[in-house]
């Protein structure tokens, strides 16, 4: 592409991006209505009264839906950042401002030679079709440190080491960011950061880990791979009932302990398949630490007891990071999550109401969105291992000594 070529994309790229995020804005800040539920409320009274608590040194021990590791509690109490505005607007506005960093990182990676826009365009393109949940929740914070990451990881493995442990302490999910990286410094860096950044909210703040045994009660949630058991057995029968149940809405009765159970053992199976592909791999090319990142975070969202509608935005952040390599192999599984996005904003917050009810417009919603997910995994994994995993060669066959019309004449 050309100066004045690269000039007119780059300018199409950021006034797509300036016009889609002032519809989110308007969004959550109510000068428009989104149809559904108000995603903000998580915001306005969630994360608000965690703020009251976290505020006064501690972290909420007694509330069940705090399930978080402790360095999400800087991720709450950042709106402190603009005290001139209310909790809730400040909150959309860093979560605007670090929109705004990823697409910065996409974009200057993009233009580094080799590289490409596509990954700015997938950011670009990919946040809005999750509507504006995307800003009432605090993924989007996170992905801008794993985006950051990743970028890092090539050249300056330390600085990854440490935004990894960094993120993985706002939210556990970026630790799989390390899955593919080759020098020992990503993971010793990590591993340090983790250990002083966790010491210091563990002898300052009661409660920083009690995340850790938060979960062991959970159901299974509407929008997961396994809720898709229930919504189907209800119209059967099913004896089950649908509660607010430790800060989502969850399947609870007959089975439900089994289908969870279900679901950690597949996230161990995934687990176990990116250990397989990690010692089997010898070809690590340019695009690998990025394509192995989205894939192993890819299969834990698939097999995870919860598929929140923001979980969608760490798939998008990290397919945007792929993208941004020529060489990568997920422009397949990266198209097949941008229309789980737009079928996300679909089933939430638009139609949550038919999800919840399991009617036929809900399932399908449902079946449709994360059957595009467990697809585009099956499509990374697949993608990554060969790319990356020699095949043996085949040996070739002995060649038999031709005989001469003269060597059986002299016999």
């Amino acid at each position: 592409m050309d100066m004045a070529g690269a000039r007119r994309s780059l300018a199409g790229l950021l006034g797509t991006w300036g016009l889609t995020r002032l519809l989110l804005l308007l969004f959550v800040f109510k000068v428009w209505t989104f149809p559904g539920p108000d995603v903000t409320s998580d915001v306005s009274v969630i994360y608000q009264g965690w703020y009251e608590v976290l505020r006064t040194g501690t972290f909420p021990r007694g509330d069940v839906t705090w399930q978080y590791p402790p360095a999400a509690a800087l991720a709450i109490l950042s709106p402190a950042l603009l005290p001139f505005l209310q909790y809730a607007s400040a909150f959309f506005v860093l979560a605007f401002l670090a929109d705004a960093v990823v697409l910065a990182l996409v974009v200057y990676a993009g233009l580094r030679p080799g590289k490409s826009l596509r990954g700015a365009w997938v950011w670009v393109a990919g946040v809005p079709l999750l509507g504006p949940t995307v800003y009432a929740r605090y993924d989007v914070m996170v992905t801008a440190v794993a985006v950051a990451a990743l970028l890092a990881g090539a050249r300056r493995p330390r600085v990854m080491g440490v935004l990894v442990g960094f993120a993985a302490l706002l939210k556990v999910w970026p630790a799989l960011l390390l899955v593919g990286a080759r020098k020992r410094g990503a993971w010793t860096w990590a591993a340090g950061c983790v250990a002083m950044v966790g010491g210091l909210f563990a002898v300052s703040m009661p409660g920083a880990f009690s995340f850790l045994t938060a979960q062991r009660g959970r159901g299974t949630e509407v929008e997961s791979l396994g809720s898709l058991v229930f919504h189907v057995a209800r119209h059967f029968g099913w004896g089950g009932r649908v509660l607010f149940n430790y800060g989502s809405i969850e399947f609870v009765g007959p089975w439900v302990d089994a289908v969870s159970s279900a679901a950690l053992f597949l996230t161990g199976v995934a687990f176990g398949w990116l250990l397989l592909w990690r010692l089997m791999a010898t070809r690590f090319l340019p695009a690998t630490l990025a394509d192995a990142a989205f894939t192993g975070v890819l299969m834990f969202t698939v097999t995870s007891r919860v598929i929140s509608p923001q979980y969608l935005v760490w798939l998008i952040g990290l397919a945007a990071v792929c993208l941004c390599f020529r060489g990568s192999r997920m422009v397949l599984p990266t198209a097949l999550v941008l229309t789980a996005a737009l079928l996300t904003v679909l089933e939430f917050p638009l139609w949550f109401q038919h999800v919840v009810a399991s009617d036929r417009l809900g399932v399908t919603l449902l079946l449709l969105r994360n059957g595009l997910l467990l697809l585009a995994a099956i499509l990374a994994a697949r993608e990554l291992w060969r790319s990356t995993v020699s095949r043996a060669p085949v040996p070739p066959l002995p060649t038999q000594p031709t005989r001469t019309k003269e060597t059986s004449t002299s016999s």
